[in-house]
């Protein structure tokens, strides 16, 4: 029962979609610009860096903070852990509360690693900041280090069970920039 309230706090926490909210409360419809995606990056052009920068902190608190629960009271090698992790994420990109129209997953699913341990998360952030660095594109530099996410996990000796949460969670993330990809192949995505 523990494991179930555990699961759905995650789906629902994820499901909190908080670019679509904060720019609704601009007089902004956060889908009718730019990308049209409710992610950090898309509010930091509609709305500037700074919206960006709180959007980016509440979308990886949605992962963070059911995944550290789930650590707190079981273990954070535990199926639980990687069952709630995938559901943050899961909620974030398909919110029950917004008609399952949700974001591309980055930053919760980044909560989600930091919430297992800093140590990955650290090693995350910083080849995602590299990969940023060189290519100037958001999109390959999200894509790249979730699926770095698999490597670190796998060379850091975790069990099964988070090695196949990151690769789930990596798949959907990339599935998500699908449209990204497309700009990246036609060279009309964004640089930053």
């Amino acid at each position: 029962m523990v494991d179930l309230a555990l699961i759905l706090f995650g789906y629902l926490s994820g499901s909190l979609i908080f670019g679509e909210l904060i720019a609704k409360a601009k007089g902004i419809d956060l889908r009718s610009v730019g990308s049209g995606n409710v992610g950090a990056t898309n509010v930091s052009r509609a709305l500037g860096k700074k919206f960006g920068a709180v959007v980016f902190l509440l979308d990886m608190l949605k992962g963070l903070i059911p995944t550290a629960l789930a650590v707190t009271l079981k273990a954070p090698e535990s199926l639980t852990v990687s069952l709630v992790g995938t559901a943050a994420v899961l909620g974030h990109m398909f919110p029950v509360f917004h008609r399952f129209q949700g974001g591309k997953g980055v930053a919760t699913a980044f909560g989600v690693v930091l919430g297992i341990s800093w140590k990955p998360a650290l090693i995350l952030i910083i080849l995602w900041a590299m990969a940023l660095y060189i290519t100037r594109f958001v999109s390959v530099a999200s894509m790249l280090s979730s699926l770095s996410a698999i490597i670190v996990f796998l060379a850091m000796d975790y069990p099964p069970n988070i090695i196949l949460m990151a690769l789930i969670i990596s798949a959907l993330i990339v599935f998500k920039h699908r449209s990204n990809i497309q700009r990246l192949i036609s060279g009309e995505e964004p640089k930053i």
